[in-house]
């Protein structure tokens, strides 16, 4: 796995909630490049929790929806905004995990619309 460097984090005023190392109160999400796979290994915190030692839903999606946005950045090499997000979730995510691990990449594009799977 390659580490990808965020191209954005010494921008004056940057401080994306889900990608920037420097915003205390955000996810700070860093991503790794694994074949066709924009991976992410993320540690959980209390600070996100919706219940006892449960990973807040809402993180969860931030969680989904950055990462997915760093598939289009790197495998497509644009940008883009989610339009749509269909979320199953299974189970719950514990807070005391020492890490998730998330794998994305791009299912399927039509015209401007990409279609990412996430496991």
């Amino acid at each position: 796995m390659k580490k990808l460097i965020n191209p954005w984090k010494d921008m004056e005023g940057y401080n994306c909630f889900g990608c920037s190392p420097d915003n205390a109160a955000g996810v700070q999400m860093e991503f790794y490049e694994d074949g066709q796979e924009i991976v992410s290994l993320w540690t959980p915190r209390s600070e996100y929790q919706g219940w006892l030692n449960t990973l807040h839903g809402g993180v969860q999606s931030v969680l989904l929806d950055e990462i997915c946005g760093w598939v289009v950045f790197r495998k497509l090499q644009t940008g883009g905004v989610t339009s749509k997000m269909e979320t199953r979730f299974r189970k719950s995510v514990s807070t005391n995990e020492p890490y998730l691990l998330l794998r994305a990449s791009v299912r399927e594009q039509k015209r401007n619309i990409v279609f990412v799977r996430l496991v």
